[in-house]
């Protein structure tokens, strides 16, 4: 047997292998843009699915294609749904920027399917008169885009989030009564417990997930209906509505027609704007993760604060050393997802009148930042937040000798002695209380309570 087949379409024909479900314009596509390795992703492939699977339930509800046909195309678009058909998905994402060759990828696979598993019908389900029917990959991919995006969103990435928000907490908890000395332009300042320090943590996260949630409500309208530039030319008036209804229900998100469908086709404004709040994220976990980064640094030679758990072996050459190797896959995945926001801003500036035409790699850039960051923020959480521990003893030390606590003396003595008694303590590397009985008239128990590290904590005046 031969490995090709041959098939057809409006330019001819074309050979396509032999046991693919894909036709002739994905072959063509196929050979066309031989640029990368890099495919849509399982999430978008399974909104694509959803988005054919819904199509075909509305039009068969207004009547404008045959129910038996309907039905065949919405079994075929659940095994799409559910990953059956991913190899047949042979597209590079650098292609047509409208992801028309993807959107026949489709159409072309369900049809092949569909037609294996129609019943009582004898009519050749077509890609694109009944599997495409009052559709445009103008408004499909732009669709899904938006539909992957709030799954993956809502199922991945705010449970991740939520889970490192929960873990700091819990660990700053577990060491609220731990002191440290607190840092600003990375020079000693004054006292903060680690509790304090990831409260701060903590309320990023939290933020986060707000942003994001935020973002959520413009991206939950769905340009489905506007098929080619917007007017909903080939389509039932009431196709949009109906379809944002199915979606809704078929995934518990919350969906609706997008409020104008000029829009909803000509930009990825929804999308730029939720990758600009992954890039906050970003930006919050490449801080965090650096913190981590500095106070475990040593043991020795550095703040040696924190001791991160062991991993794995950190040197080919060097036995013994260990690294924090979580934290720095951490922060590679937030430089990616800077970039991948950079990425998505260019393609959101590239609409052109009533289309956008860099859809595929909004799509990949948006969605692998998503999976990327729940990824990293659970896997930080487990395997660093949760088993880290606080160097009590080393802290302790640093506490005592550092030269600014006297800032909690400057209502007793004043600025200028409070100021010689830093510059002495640390000249000396000397505890600023005992260079402090020597250079005032301040009783014990008067520096005692001044210099508590923990009432520093607490702000106003010590008294």
């Amino acid at each position: 047997m031969s490995d090709y087949r041959i098939e057809k379409d409006s330019m001819g024909e074309v050979k396509v292998p032999a046991n693919a479900y894909y036709g002739a314009q994905t072959q063509r596509a196929h050979d066309n843009f031989p640029v990368s390795s890099i495919r849509f992703s399982r999430e978008f492939i399974s909104a694509v699915g959803r988005v054919k699977y819904s199509a075909a339930k509305v039009n068969a509800e207004l009547g404008l294609i045959d129910k038996k046909i309907a039905d065949a195309i919405q079994k075929a678009s659940n095994e799409v749904i559910e990953g059956k058909f991913d190899a047949d998905f042979v597209l590079d994402i650098f292609q047509t920027g409208s992801g028309t060759s993807t959107n026949m990828n489709a159409n072309e696979v369900i049809a092949k399917r569909a037609n294996e598993l129609k019943e009582g019908t004898d009519t050749f389900i077509h890609p694109n008169d009944h599997v495409n029917f009052g559709q445009s990959s103008n408004d499909v991919i732009p669709t899904a885009i938006r539909i992957s995006a709030v799954l993956s969103v809502q199922e991945n990435l705010i449970p991740a989030l939520k889970h490192l928000h929960k873990t700091i907490l819990a660990k700053g908890d577990e060491l609220k009564n731990v002191v440290k000395t607190g840092r600003t332009h990375l020079m000693d300042a004054m006292p903060v417990t680690i509790q304090q320090e990831f409260s701060g943590y903590a309320r990023q996260i939290e933020l986060g997930i707000k942003r994001v949630e935020s973002a959520m409500e413009r991206l939950l309208e769905l340009p489905q209906g506007g098929t080619a530039v917007g007017t909903g030319i080939n389509t039932h008036s009431e196709f949009g509505e109906r379809f944002a209804a199915e979606a809704a229900s078929a995934t518990g998100q919350k969906f609706i027609e997008a409020v104008n469908h000029f829009e909803a086709q000509a930009t990825v404004d929804a999308p730029v704007e939720l990758s600009g709040q992954l890039k906050t994220i970003a930006v919050s976990l490449m801080k965090i993760g650096n913190d981590f980064r500095w106070m475990n640094s040593g043991p020795n030679s550095g703040l040696g604060e924190i001791q991160l758990q062991a991993l794995q072996p950190g040197s080919s050459i060097m036995p013994g050393k260990v690294n924090p190797v979580i934290e720095e896959s951490l922060t590679m995945v937030c430089a990616q997802v800077i970039g991948n926001d950079a990425a998505i801003t260019i393609g959101g500036q590239s609409g052109n009148f009533e289309l956008n035409v860099m859809l595929p790699v909004v799509a990949h850039n948006l969605l692998q930042s998503i999976e990327i960051l729940a990824n990293s923020a659970r896997n930080f959480a487990d395997r660093s937040v949760s088993g880290l521990q606080a160097r009590k003893e080393v802290i302790q030390q640093m506490v005592g000798k550092n030269p600014i606590l006297v800032t909690a003396l400057n209502p007793l003595i004043g600025y200028d002695l409070a100021a010689k008694i830093a510059k002495k303590a640390y000249a000396e590397d000397r505890a600023v209380m005992d260079v402090a009985r020597e250079m005032t008239d301040l009783s014990d128990k008067e520096l005692e309570n001044a210099l508590d590290p923990m009432n520093m904590t607490k702000g106003g005046f010590t008294e």
